[in-house]
């Protein structure tokens, strides 16, 4: 993934960078972080229309 891109002399550089992806047990937390904050929006906008 390119993070900076520069001229140096008559050329030109870029930085790139490198990344690991989520473990499974990291993206089911965010999974159902999401799905809580989904549940929580939902009432709220159910309790402020009725």
């Amino acid at each position: 993934m390119p993070l900076q891109v520069y001229f140096k002399n008559s050329l030109v550089k870029v930085e790139i960078g490198l990344a690991k992806g989520k473990k499974l047990y990291d993206k089911r937390a965010d999974i159902a972080k999401k799905d809580q904050r989904r549940e929580a929006e939902r009432d709220f906008k159910v309790r402020n229309l009725g």
